[in-house]
C-alpha cells in the first residue's frame, strides 16, 4: 500500500545522508520533500501540516544537530511521530462483557466489510478462541447476505440466516436472541452499504444500533479510497459512538493516505488491517511496525508471526528429520514447502514485510506467485514414482509432465534444475542443521524479534 510513500520518504532522507552537519536550509528542504510525499499518498492537508511541523521542530533541535548520522536520526525523528500520527499501541477489540458481545460494522459499500465481517470472525475463533455469530442486515442486497452465508460454512461460524421481507432491525433482533440461545460469544453484524452517506441508511444503522445496542461500533474503510474515506469517518464518527476502525484493502498499491488520516481525522484507533481477500488476511494493527514499513523498515517481527502462525510444524521437523539423517529431498518434499508460501499469503506477503534494502523491491511478486502455481501444478502432474524418484525422468516423461500441467517443457527442465540445485543445498544441512534453524520458529519469537 505505501510503496509510493516510501520510495519518496526515501528519496527524502538521503539528501540529509553524508551531511556534515544540520542546518535550517537542508532541514527545511528535506521537509520539503517529505511534505509532497505525504501529500501525494492523498494524506489531508490539515494531518500534513501539524505532522511537518512536529518534525520541524524535532529537527531543528540539538538531537540532529549533534548527531553523527543526521540521516538515521532524521529517520528516527519520522519514526516517531509517524506512530504518534497513527495511534499509540493499545488499541484492542473489547470482549470483556457478558456475552454474547455484539460488534457492529459500518462502512461505505465496496469497503469490504461482508468480506471482514468474516475475517473478524476467523480472527476471534482462531486467536481469542471465540464462537462466534454472523448476520447481514443488508436486506437490499440478497446476494451480500449469501456472501456472507458462504464465508461463514467456509470458516466454521455460525450464520443467522433471515428473509430479505424482513427489517434490518428485526433481523439484528432475531440474531442476538439466535446468539444468546447458541451461548455464542460474539455476535458480527454486517449492516447495509451506502455509495455515498445516504441519510435514510444512516438512520437505519442507528436504529439497528439502538436495537442491539452493540459493545464495539467498528468503522470499515477503504485504505484506498482517499479523501472519500475522511468525510464517510466524520459522517458516521458523528452518527454513531465508533470503538475503532478496520482499513481493508492494505494490500493494494493505491496512495494508502487513508490509513495515516483517518485516525487522525476520528480520534480512534485503528484495530485490523485487511491484506487480502482470503479469510485469513487479517492482522491486528500495531502503529511502530505500520511506520517501520512506510519508511522501508520491514516488519520481521509479522513475518515471523506469519510463518508461527501458518507453518505446519510437524511437516517442517519431518523434513529436518529426513535431512538430518542424508534421505534426499524429492518432489513430495518441495510441493510441501511451496504450499507452505502460499499459506503465508504468497511471495507479495512475505516481500512486504522485509526490509527495503533486503527486499529488492524490483522482485516481480505477481510472476513469483504465478510461478509458484506453475510449479505445484508440474509436480501435480507427475506420478507418485517420479515424485519420490525424479532421476527416472527422462524426455518422454518431461513431456507428459508438460502437456498435464498446461505448460512447456521448458518450464519443467527450469523447475527440475532448481529442485537439483535445492536438494544440493539441502544436502549440505546434514547433521541437525535444518532442524536448529527451524526449531526457532517452534518456541516463540527469536531474541530480538519479540522473543526471549
Amino acid at each position: 500500500m505505501f510503496d509510493k510513500l516510501t520510495e519518496r520518504l526515501s528519496r527524502a532522507v538521503d539528501t540529509l545522508r553524508g551531511r556534515g552537519r544540520i542546518s535550517e536550509d537542508n532541514v527545511a528542504e528535506t521537509l520539503r520533500e517529505v511534505r509532497m510525499a505525504l501529500l501525494e499518498a492523498d494524506v489531508a492537508l490539515p494531518v500534513v501540516k501539524s505532522f511537518i511541523e512536529k518534525v520541524k521542530v524535532q529537527a531543528l533541535g540539538a538531537e540532529v544537530a549533534a548527531s553523527l548520522t543526521p540521516g538515521q536520526t532524521f529517520i528516527g525523528i519520522l519514526h516517531r511521530e509517524l506512530v504518534a500520527l497513527l495511534g499509540e499501541r493499545g488499541g484492542e477489540l473489547a470482549l470483556n462483557a457478558q456475552p454474547p458481545v455484539t460488534v457492529l460494522l459500518a462502512g461505505l459499500q465496496g469497503a469490504g466489510k461482508t468480506t471482514t465481517a468474516a475475517k473478524l470472525a476467523r480472527w476471534l475463533q482462531e486467536t481469542r478462541k471465540r464462537k462466534v455469530l454472523l448476520v447481514s442486515t443488508d436486506v437490499r442486497r440478497p446476494a451480500a447476505i449469501l456472501q456472507l452465508e458462504r464465508l461463514a460454512g467456509q470458516i466454521e461460524a455460525g450464520f443467522f440466516k433471515a428473509e430479505a421481507s424482513q427489517s434490518p432491525v428485526a433481523i439484528a433482533q432475531a440474531a442476538l436472541e439466535q446468539a444468546r440461545r447458541g451461548l455464542y460469544d460474539v455476535l458480527i453484524v454486517d449492516t447495509a452499504g451506502r455509495l455515498h452517506v445516504d441519510a435514510e441508511l444512516m438512520q437505519e444503522m442507528r436504529d439497528i444500533d439502538a436495537a442491539v445496542s452493540p459493545h464495539q461500533r467498528l468503522f470499515v474503510v477503504d485504505a484506498m479510497s482517499g479523501q472519500d474515506a475522511l468525510n464517510a469517518a466524520r459522517a458516521f464518527s458523528s452518527a454513531l459512538e465508533l470503538g475503532g476502525i478496520i482499513l481493508t484493502k492494505a494490500d493494494g498499491d493505491a496512495r494508502g493516505g487513508a490509513a495515516l488520516s483517518v485516525r487522525e481525522v476520528t480520534g480512534k484507533p485503528i484495530l485490523f488491517l485487511g491484506t487480502g481477500e482470503k479469510t485469513a488476511a487479517l492482522e491486528a494493527f500495531d502503529p511502530e511496525r505500520m511506520a517501520s514499513r512506510i519508511l522501508g523498515m520491514g516488519d520481521v517481527v509479522a513475518l515471523v508471526q506469519d510463518v508461527q502462525r501458518h507453518m505446519d510444524v510437524g511437516e517442517a521437523e519431518k523434513l529436518a528429520r529426513k535431512v538430518a539423517k542424508g534421505k534426499g529431498f524429492d518432489f513430495i518434499d518441495l510441493r510441501s514447502q511451496l504450499e507452505q508460501v502460499r499459506k503465508l499469503g504468497g511471495m507479495g506477503a512475505l516481500v512486504d514485510k522485509l526490509p527495503a534494502q533486503l527486499s529488492g523491491r524490483a522482485v516481480n511478486t505477481a510472476q513469483a506467485d504465478r510461478d509458484v502455481r506453475r510449479q505445484i501444478a508440474i509436480i501435480d502432474s507427475m506420478t507418485v514414482r517420479e515424485r519420490r524418484f525424479p532421476d527416472v525422468i527422462d524426455g518422454s516423461r518431461r513431456r507428459r509432465i508438460a502437456a498435464g500441467a498446461g505448460v512447456q517443457v521448458q518450464d519443467v527442465n527450469r523447475l527440475l534444475k532448481q529442485f537439483l540445485d535445492m536438494q544440493r543445498m539441502m544436502k549440505q544441512l546434514k547433521g541437525g542443521k535444518l532442524g536448529r534453524m527451524l526449531a526457532g520458529f517452534k518456541g516463540g519469537l527469536p531474541p530480538g524479534l519479540g522473543g526471549r
